[in-house]
């Protein structure tokens, strides 16, 4: 399959992201619309490593994984700001009833 597949799929799912991101109030959308972000960046860079380095894997192949480890990085810090934004969102709706991002303003008194 040709880049500018890869390339059109990840920025449509990056558009999504953005546009979910800045229009919606629901914390646990928003929250998911990031995530989406973070995984159309992965794929384009995944994508970009399968193209690039494609000719180097025959002769040296730990040079063909950096972008998969970068990738791999990615997703562990993404796991890792899933357990902590879950729990903020938690504790948000514990004190407010509600996963609504106006009510963060309330939270600054």
């Amino acid at each position: 399959m040709e880049i500018k597949w890869y390339i059109f799929l990840s920025v449509a799912l990056f558009c999504i992201g953005v546009i979910g991101a800045l229009t919606r109030r629901n914390a646990i959308i928003v929250f998911m619309c990031i995530e989406l972000m973070l995984n159309s960046v992965n794929l384009l860079l995944v994508a970009f490593s399968k193209m690039h380095l494609s000719g180097i894997a025959a002769k040296a192949p730990a040079l063909a994984t950096d972008a998969q480890l970068f990738v791999f990085f990615i997703m562990v810090v993404a796991a890792a700001e899933v357990s902590v934004g879950l729990a903020i969102i938690v504790m948000m709706y514990r004190n407010t009833h509600s996963v609504d991002i106006n009510f963060l303003n309330r939270l600054k008194n």
